[in-house]
């Protein structure tokens, strides 16, 4: 029996490296291998001879099982797979991050979703009428002026200097109820400060229904507040003017710089405005073929710049565009 188990290594040995490691595996640690056969006349021995033969066949399995293990590894490591083709490009890694005002906007898109809000899109080359007419913006208004707007070519195409715009074609164009968010890039004529650039961006929001009031426009206000800023933050609601909503409100919160002391960038009011609201003015409804005496809405407007300087503490504006990576 001793013969044949060193007759086994010595074949092993030899056929190491000559023949593939799961053919090795087969031949000498298969079902049908020699030795597993000499397992099976182990029963012909006497006690004494079954413990020493045994031992023996049982190192001589570890010594071809960690052989092969050796063999098997190695061929994983210097052949590539059947699936790997060497000629194509290699993956590159990614550089860089989403933008903060990208980032907001995704953070917005998120909650409006939930609330069963959809993300609508429109140009930033305007009609007059979109920008303006429809808007219940009269003709004497101030924000026609070229001290304000930028026009393509005046007065019929321009720069959109609102994401309101955007409004008037869901109104015109879109089957009702309407509940929809618009992000995108307006432009005016503004010298450029810490809080005001000539191209910025802005959130819009508009629903239209039966029976919608002032409290619905209130609740998904703060509600939306809370998610952006914590359960913690200050708001408070004042009477503004706005051509294409009444009554019309602005919504401020705490100045996350100077936290109500006064500061440059609250201009020492200790709080900042960031965003306009209201309820759809009648005469927009109309404008749009809507009839008001059945249905009302609300809408609302923020500069998401600012809403990006003070949620990432960001002082000036312009930061968000000079490329200065370190600022952000």
């Amino acid at each position: 029996m001793e013969d044949k188990i060193s007759k086994i290594k010595q074949n092993f040995e030899k056929e190491e490296g000559k023949i593939s490691p799961p053919e090795l595996r087969i031949k000498y640690l298969g079902r049908h291998s020699e030795l597993n056969g000499l397992l099976h006349e182990l029963a012909t021995l006497s006690d004494a001879q079954k413990k020493a033969t045994g031992s023996s066949i049982n190192k001589l399995k570890k010594y071809i099982e960690t052989q092969l293990d050796s063999l098997e590894s190695l061929s994983d490591n210097s052949q590539p797979s059947e699936d790997f083709d060497p000629t194509l490009p290699g993956n590159k890694p990614q550089v860089g991050s989403l933008h903060p005002t990208t980032k907001v906007i995704n953070l917005i898109n998120q909650f409006f979703i939930y609330q069963g809000y959809s993300v609508y899109e429109g140009p930033e080359i305007e009609t007059e009428e979109n920008n303006f007419g429809k808007l219940n913006l009269p003709s004497d208004h101030p924000a026609r002026e070229l001290m304000d707007t930028l026009y393509i070519k005046q007065p019929e195409y321009l720069l959109r200097t609102h994401t309101s715009s955007v409004e008037a074609r869901a109104l015109t164009n879109e089957a009702l109820p309407i509940r929809i968010v618009v992000p995108g890039k307006v432009y005016r004529n503004e010298t450029e400060n810490t809080t005001n650039n000539s191209m910025f961006y802005q959130y819009e929001g508009l629903l239209v229904d039966h029976g919608v009031n002032m409290s619905h426009l209130k609740g998904t206000l703060i509600a939306f507040v809370k998610y952006l800023y914590g359960e913690d933050v200050k708001t408070r609601f004042r009477c503004k003017y706005y051509p294409q909503v009444e009554p019309g409100v602005g919504l401020d919160i705490e100045c996350p710089f100077c936290l109500s002391v006064g500061c440059m960038v609250c201009k020492y009011r200790g709080f900042i405005e960031i965003l306009g609201a209201g309820m759809v003015h009648p005469n927009m409804l109309k404008s749009c073929g809507i009839d008001h005496t059945k249905y009302s809405g609300f809408a609302f407007g923020m500069g998401l710049d600012r809403l990006v300087m003070t949620k990432y503490e960001i002082a000036d504006i312009r930061k968000l565009y000079n490329g200065e990576l370190v600022t952000l």
